[in-house]
């Protein structure tokens, strides 16, 4: 029986789904190469930083995924470079070579060429920098115990987040309930009424792709909580105290949260005819990268047009899971030498919460805000979770935090300082 061997480099959406869908394929053997030994439900991370979730509950170990498949094979490296020529894939512990490789590395925190906001904002792209910033936003109240000068301690709880986005706007509301909600009990003795939350936005809405009724609600629940909200207004340089905006403005703050863009991660080895804007891969209407053969790109980081979608795709994951659906469809009958389909994306609705029974969800022909829409969004994300554990997990923290506005897991984990020397294997 021929047998073809399939490289998939990321484990994100794209890629576990990818690979979930060609799991005891006879025909496919499978590699799914990642750098860290778990898949992470990125929606969920603003959680983690803000205390709500423990980061295990929204990650998954990729080899508990896949112990049930004969065919699939974990390899937890980095890939350096690719060789399209003798399609092999460069990685520290050895090459892999493939008759098929896939491409979904996804993307990273875009800083738009500003040296300053890299050194100085918090990111939240990773379970990592997650846990960073949750270290960092429950340090500053401890800080804030011991911090009498005034001005001082109004650039330390201004807290400026830059991008009016489902992430940031998310977050941004994580932040005011626990402003109301958890420092007055955390903390009687100290008056916390100045912790000041900034949500920046360049655009003149906040959730600038959802309909007009979600962007106006979200800006209003979140103003309701306490937070402001500026639009038409970005970032022009942050120096570790002092936010610099495009307006000659300037805030003072030791806490900067960046979620204002992404791109493309890099590997080595494309030609610069295949990557546009944003560093993604051009790919036509199979996902096959442009000028190379059995070379396919998924998600964020692939960038195809279509007619109904001219400039491309939201870099979304419910575009990436079915785009990962279709792949695994059309290589089904590429073995088969059957005609293969061509992607087209079905939007099922965008949705974004703001706070305890403040949701906004567009569908396709209507949408809705309110107390619906946040238990919509529950129901949603809990399906989306992988594992009956999980989400068993993440519903009970949920509930305990929904009845008594509260959570266990404000936990500062600090990294060790004591290093212990390896030697070479």
């Amino acid at each position: 029986m021929k047998t073809e061997k399939v490289v998939i480099v990321g484990a994100g959406f794209a890629g576990l789904r990818l690979a979930q869908d060609l799991i005891n394929h006879p025909n496919y053997e499978v590699y799914l190469i990642d750098k860290q030994n778990y898949h992470q439900f990125q929606p969920l991370m603003y959680q983690v930083a803000t205390a709500r979730l423990e980061p295990a509950s929204i990650s998954f170990p990729l080899r508990k995924v896949f112990q049930k498949a004969k065919n699939v094979k974990i390899r937890i490296t980095e890939v350096s470079e690719i060789n399209f020529n003798k399609q092999f894939v460069a990685t520290p512990i050895g090459n892999f070579d493939y008759n098929h490789l896939v491409i979904a590395i996804g993307c990273t925190t875009n800083y738009f060429g500003n040296k300053n906001l890299q050194d100085f904002a918090y990111p939240m792209k990773t379970i990592p920098e997650a846990i960073q910033l949750r270290n960092r936003i429950l340090q500053t109240f401890e800080n804030a115990l011991n911090t009498t000068d005034p001005d001082k301690l109004q650039t330390l709880l201004n807290f400026v987040i830059v991008g009016g986005g489902p992430t940031g706007v998310e977050l941004a509301g994580a932040l005011a309930e626990m402003k109301e909600n958890i420092l007055p009990k955390d903390y009687p003795d100290k008056d916390f009424s100045k912790l000041t939350i900034y949500l920046l936005e360049g655009s003149p809405h906040t959730l600038s792709p959802m309909s007009k009724g979600s962007q106006k609600m979200s800006q209003k629940y979140l103003e309701e909580l306490g937070v402001s909200v500026v639009t038409n207004t970005f970032v022009k340089d942050y120096d570790g105290t002092i936010v610099t905006l495009n307006t000659g403005e300037k805030i003072n703050s030791k806490n900067v949260i960046w979620a204002a863009g992404v791109t493309g991660n890099v590997i080595k080895g494309f030609p610069e005819s295949c990557i546009t804007r944003g560093n993604r891969l051009i790919v036509n209407r199979q996902n096959e990268v442009v000028g190379l053969k059995h070379v396919y790109a998924l998600g964020d980081i692939s960038y195809m047009e279509t007619p109904k979608h001219p400039k491309g795709h939201a870099q979304v994951a419910s575009v990436a899971l079915q785009q990962a659906s279709l792949l695994a469809e059309n290589l089904k009958k590429i073995i088969k030498n059957k005609p293969v389909k061509d992607y087209e994306y079905i939007d099922k609705g965008s949705m974004a919460t703001i706070g305890k029974r403040k949701a906004v969800v567009d569908l396709p022909k209507f949408s809705f805000q309110g107390r619906l829409a946040w238990f919509t969004w529950m129901f949603i994300h809990l399906m989306l979770i992988l594992s009956i554990k999980n989400k068993l997990l993440i519903f009970m923290n949920w509930m305990i935090s929904y009845f008594n506005n509260d959570s266990t897991l404000r936990i500062i984990m600090k990294p060790i300082s004591t290093k212990v020397k390896t030697t070479k294997e």
